[in-house]
């Protein structure tokens, strides 16, 4: 499918996480969360993948309804692939995920941030760097200027 360069023009800002957790002790708190963020038009899922990485180092696909005993509200996004995630995507995933782990693959838009990043690319700006910060780093940031008063 090829997509019109213009309709891209109003998409806001990309992202994507890689989050593991040990695959018999996932609650599925989060999920109900991130079902509400594509509710409320902060972000628009384009990929949901899971993947479970064997003792082995094997990696498997895992149905989203197989998930926290099937109770977690992603049916939603179950198919959601845009193509945006390529073979090598995945094998990068799942390198980054440690034996007998699952980890989601998500990859959203921040609906939220189109309209002010669709008025810089107007105006002629671009994006030339970007990133994040874990919130472990800023804690230990924060204690750390703590510690030294």
């Amino acid at each position: 499918m090829t997509q019109d360069p213009n309709d891209l023009q109003d998409t806001g800002p990309i992202d994507y996480l890689v989050v593991e957790f040990e695959s018999d002790a996932m609650t599925g708190e989060a999920f109900p969360l991130l079902v509400d963020l594509v509710e409320r038009g902060t972000i628009r899922v384009l990929d949901l993948l899971v993947l479970r990485k064997e003792e082995d180092g094997s990696v498997v696909g895992v149905e989203l309804d197989e998930l926290a005993d099937g109770s977690t509200g992603l049916e939603i996004f179950a198919g959601a692939s845009s193509g945006l995630l390529g073979h090598e995507d995945l094998t990068e995933a799942a390198e980054a995920v440690e034996p007998g782990r699952t980890a989601a693959v998500l990859v959203y838009e921040n609906v939220w941030a189109a309209p002010f990043a669709s008025a810089l690319r107007r105006g002629g700006a671009q994006l030339v760097a970007s990133g994040r910060i874990p919130v472990q780093a800023v804690l230990a940031a924060l204690d750390a200027a703590e510690n030294a008063t």
